[in-house]
């Protein structure tokens, strides 16, 4: 994956996916080889920790401003890990695990560069330069605890007004005079009772305790993008020379 300075600094904090889209986490740093050709980048794949997976470059394109690297999610997770905002550079015995971890074989042998091309013009003896220098930004992120979620269950109170319907017996007197067709009535003067149970009902109160509800924390990662104003220092050199020694264009 051949990339130019810029494409390089643009890595820093961009997504990456593994090899179905699904996004594993964010470009924390790059590693170049002995030849200053971009082979490894750091993924940040936790909201808290402290150290990086491992991924390979040579390997990765770049996909609508995602890095998309050919491995599944747990493979890339589980990579030989460097710490957060290290500056060391990658020993042989860490690139002999990644290599061994993504299966890619026996680490190449950096090719040798070639001599600088003699200059068509000789230099002078005494010439003398400065240095410039510059300050650069390398934006990044880091991880920090930004409070916590907590579910928490009580019991609160609350009145319930309602209406059950409810039943009662009401006694009325009924009179129907006796008449010839009733044979079976006899007369009998005296004392007599007769009796009536009558029924009503109440209302009757009871609890039953049923689930409602289940409610659950769950955490979605966000990514969103966030300005950085800063200022960097750029040094500048002005060439004070005499009139009779300027070279004549």
């Amino acid at each position: 994956m051949n990339l130019t300075e810029q494409q390089i600094r643009s890595l820093y904090g961009q997504d990456v996916q593994d090899r179905a889209g699904a996004r594993i986490g964010s470009v924390g740093q790059v590693w170049a080889d002995a030849a200053g050709e971009p082979t490894w980048v750091s993924v940040k794949t936790g909201v808290m920790g402290q150290h990086e997976s491992m991924a390979p470059l040579t390997t990765a394109r770049m996909e609508e401003g995602r890095l998309s690297v050919p491995y599944d999610k747990s493979t890339v997770k589980s990579a030989p890990t460097v710490d957060t905002g290290t500056d060391q550079p990658l020993d042989a015995d860490q690139i002999a695990q990644l290599y061994a971890h993504y299966g890619m074989g026996q680490q190449p042998t950096p090719k040798p560069q070639p001599p600088p091309r003699p200059q068509g013009r000789r230099q002078p003896q005494d010439q003398q330069d400065l240095v410039r220098s510059e300050e650069r930004l390398r934006v990044g992120t880091e991880s920090e605890p930004a409070g916590t979620a907590r579910l928490r269950k009580y019991v609160v109170t609350e009145d319930v007004h309602t209406t059950v319907p409810v039943e009662h017996d009401e006694v009325r007197v009924e009179r129907t005079p006796v008449t010839s067709t009733d044979r079976d009535v006899r007369p009998d003067i005296g004392e007599a009772e007769r009796e009536l149970t009558l029924r009503r009902e109440h209302p009757t109160v009871r609890k039953d305790q049923v689930p409602v509800e289940r409610v659950r924390l769950a955490r979605d990662e966000v990514v969103e993008d966030q300005p950085i104003d800063e200022r960097v220092r750029r040094e500048r050199i002005d060439a004070d020379v005499p009139e009779p020694a300027r070279r004549r264009a």
